[in-house]
């Protein structure tokens, strides 16, 4: 998200999909869980301390492997079997909990440990409450989200909730470099389970007036350029190399606009690198763009239009460009399936004094939504996380009183889940 990475959302907000109201409250609000979930909110606050002050960017693989020490605790203490999953690509590894019940319920929660902040950001972004918000690096994208499960369940352990065959929580270190060492787990597991809830945040209603869940959200995947030309003495003999990082800033200006005469496809060059030495023409030049699709034929085309267009002009003779695209997280959409579970969210928010809950139709952010969706086995609903805005930015914040109301959404919905269950 991620995310919900940068949360553009196309399309309008679902918020009249939901019919009248009358409709909507069929449930009876369960008092005692929404003043448990109300009480629950110092502690919220606490671990979203806990899990902020250690810094865990992707690449810190310190930092994060200290924060998964960290959840094995935190689900041990809720009675969770814990096993740790080693992560594909070498990094730190998977923290799964595993709660067993005695009905036929099997759903998975999931949520990310990692954030895109480096080492150090807390001395400029400290964790810190201004009123209703409460800012933190990750604090949204997606601590919040883990916070929530956390809480949610500790809700369900002190009520003696056990009406479900399994409970899985799954948290990847690496969401936010596109799940390379999670993503098979993640798919893997969710064809074992029948629902999917994941923990992305919700924007905040300061951006869009009210919380919500959402309904898609794009694929992602890693675009490379590389331009291939000679080396030379930069001050003797210039003229006889071939400068590759004049033709690759060439061939950016060139290529930055493709995607938009591509039907669902977004792209923006992000990296670059060219160049070992100040006195040497460089030979090769790179740079990396982050693509994002929202049609199954989008990572095809992109690919065809990137190469077809650096074909058309040179900057600097005698060079090769060459384009590379690595799907990294497919696509995720909902669904029918999915769309009764934002139905039922829907339904569990009005019984709080009736309030709304926004169907987001998509959003060009990542989530492993998409890894578990990818086979069509388990009903999957994303957003679940806590309200809040700024991901990948400064000053990211979460907001406070959206805390109890998603404790509750959570908790509520893995109840009448297992009620549903029981019944077919």
């Amino acid at each position: 998200m991620s995310v919900l990475r940068t949360a553009i959302f196309s399309g309008m907000l679902l918020a009249g999909v939901m019919g009248p109201q009358a409709q909507v409250q069929a449930a009876q609000l369960d008092a005692q869980l929404r003043s448990a979930a109300m009480a629950q909110q110092p502690a919220v606050i606490e671990t979203l301390r806990d899990l902020v002050t250690v810094e865990s960017g992707s690449t810190d693989h310190e930092g994060v492997g200290k924060l998964m020490a960290y959840l094995d605790k935190r689900l041990s203490a809720l009675d969770a079997k814990v096993e740790r999953v080693a992560s594909a690509a070498g990094g730190p590894d998977l923290v799964r909990g595993t709660f067993s019940g005695n009905g036929k319920l099997k759903v998975m929660l999931i949520a990310h440990a990692d954030t895109v902040y480096d080492r150090g950001i807390l001395e400029k972004e400290p964790f810190q409450q201004k009123g209703n918000l409460l800012y933190g690096p990750g604090i949204a994208d997606d601590k919040g989200g883990i916070a929530v499960i956390l809480h949610s369940l500790a809700l369900l352990k002190a009520r003696g909730w056990n009406d479900y065959a399994t409970v899985t929580v799954l948290f990847n270190p690496d969401e936010e470099i596109g799940s390379p060492g999670s993503g098979e787990t993640i798919a893997k597991l969710a064809d074992e389970h029948d629902v999917v809830l994941s923990f992305e945040p919700s924007p905040a209603k300061a951006v869009i007036e009210s919380e919500g869940v959402l309904l898609s959200a794009a694929g992602t995947s890693q675009v490379r350029m590389t331009v291939q030309g000679l080396s030379a003495h930069a001050g003797a003999a210039p003229e006889q190399g071939r400068n590759a990082l004049v033709e690759l800033a060439h061939q950016i200006i060139q290529t930055k606009d493709v995607a938009t005469g591509v039907p669902g496809a977004q792209l923006n060059w992000t990296t670059a690198n060219a160049g070992t030495a100040r006195n040497q023409i460089p030979e090769r030049a790179e740079v990396g763009g982050d693509a994002r699709v929202t049609q199954t034929d989008s990572n095809a085309n992109l690919l065809a239009a990137l190469q077809a267009k650096v074909k058309e002009s040179h900057a600097v003779p005698d060079t090769t460009t060459t384009v590379t695209l690595e799907p990294l997280r497919p696509i995720y959409v909902a669904g029918e399936r999915g769309r009764e579970l934002a139905d039922l969210a829907q339904e569990i928010y009005a019984e709080l004094d009736g309030r709304t809950l926004l169907m987001h139709p998509t959003t060009n952010g990542g989530t492993d939504a998409g890894f578990a969706g990818r086979s069509g086995h388990a009903a999957v609903l994303e957003g679940l996380g806590l309200a809040g805005w700024g991901y990948h930015a400064r000053n990211e914040y979460i907001e406070i009183d959206s805390i109890p109301p998603r404790l509750y959404l959570a908790s509520r919905m893995l109840i009448e889940l297992a009620k549903r269950a029981q019944r077919r």
